[in-house]
């Protein structure tokens, strides 16, 4: 009996490791840790409803104005090895369907993760908002490449943290001004585009897209790499316009 009493413990201590250490799995973008393998340690990047996707024939309808209140301040960006992120504090706020939604950070992937018409453009900006339930919501802005360089990007990588650095940023520049003037977007039901690539995220992906020069971009991607998960089936979902 008490040798069964052990063994019962050691297969619990075993299987209590094995979530952990597939909770903290490594991953990338590349090699034994690229796309292909996130879901040995991350099942859920196996899921029926994953982003990110191509939008092509969405449905027309009636939707909501998101209300986007993203006055706060950036306060710091940080390199975690994946993507740049850039952190924030004060009033940023989302009103989405009557449920308010607080910015968290916006992070950078290029290129883009999401299509649009089988389009993928050269940079894609995520902003993730959560309410006090947890919900999640990204507003995802697409950048093409233009004739000069964007002013308010200028502003926000005069200094590009290095890989597992954080920088503080002192300038005038909130995140409202990377979004665009034009708020129509493209909503789905989706996932995050990493892992633990938890699904129920609400997507707002922006129609109208920002511009910014090639060496902008450049600069971005030699900090971070090609930091882009491939598409993802649509399956039964909608996209609504």
């Amino acid at each position: 009996m008490k040798k069964n009493t052990i063994s019962v413990l050691v297969l619990a201590l075993a299987s209590c490791f094995s979530l952990s250490a597939h909770a903290n799995a490594a991953w990338g973008y590349g090699d034994q840790q690229g796309t292909e393998h996130w879901v040995d340690s991350y099942p859920a990047c196996g899921g029926e409803n994953q982003s990110p996707i191509d939008i092509v024939s969405p449905i027309q309808a009636q939707t909501q104005p998101l209300q986007i209140d993203y006055d706060g301040k950036i306060t710091s960006l940080t390199n975690n090895g994946h993507t740049i992120s850039v952190n924030v504090s004060g009033d940023n706020k989302v009103i989405i369907d009557g449920d308010t939604y607080t910015l968290k950070q916006f992070h950078f992937h290029t290129p883009s993760e999401n299509y649009i018409d089988g389009k993928q453009y050269p940079l894609e900006a995520h902003f993730v908002n959560v309410d006090a339930s947890g919900h999640i919501a990204v507003i995802a802005v697409m950048f093409e490449n233009g004739p000069r360089a964007n002013n308010e990007l200028t502003t926000l990588l005069k200094k590009i943290p290095t890989k597992g650095e954080t920088i503080d940023f002192n300038d005038d520049l909130t995140p409202n001004a990377l979004l665009p003037r034009e708020r129509q977007y493209f909503r789905y039901n989706g996932s995050l585009t990493t892992p633990p690539c938890t699904e129920g995220v609400r997507w707002y992906v922006m129609q109208s897209h920002l511009t910014s020069s090639a060496a902008q971009i450049e600069q971005l991607n030699q900090m971070m790499g090609d930091n882009n998960r491939p598409l993802q089936p649509l399956n039964a979902r909608i996209v609504i316009d």
